[in-house]
């Protein structure tokens, strides 16, 4: 597909699914993302495309599946989410949400996760359909 066609192809996509939000889980905890997704399935206008369980495959995923919001896990196997975050981040060319999930303290990984990029930090315990669409709100706001 010539460069043209490809741009056209998502151009056509993105108008067709317009007010869709695209989402990206990545936790290595089976239970979490469960959650998450039910948390994302039951936000207006936000689908779940994909599920990674590694820094590193969130990296791939997300240059694969073109998501508009990543729920990223702080603690993973491999890289980090703050890793992941970075590289995620570092290797798109356009504007894309990270929203760092943990259970860690928000005083110590909030500063952290606004360092590597996140737009925001929300701990797991406060983690709903409200938090989910108040943090992306206010992610969109800013761009």
């Amino acid at each position: 597909m010539t460069l043209w066609a490809r741009w056209h192809h998502d151009r056509m996509i993105k108008e067709i699914r317009v007010g869709i939000v695209r989402v990206v889980i990545v936790d290595d905890q089976a239970p979490f993302r469960d959650a998450a997704r039910m948390v994302a399935e039951l936000t207006d206008s936000f689908e779940v495309v994909g599920e990674a369980e590694t820094g590193e495959a969130a990296v791939e995923m997300v240059r694969d599946l073109d998501p508009d919001l990543v729920l990223m896990d702080v603690n993973l196997p491999g890289i980090d989410g703050l890793e992941a975050t970075r590289r995620i981040l570092a290797g798109s060319d356009r504007t894309r949400i990270i929203l760092v999930l943990s259970t860690y303290e928000p005083d110590e990984y909030a500063p952290r996760a606004a360092a590597a990029g996140a737009a925001a930090y929300i701990p797991k315990s406060l983690f709903g359909p409200d938090a989910l669409a108040e943090a992306w709100e206010a992610a969109t706001a800013e761009r």
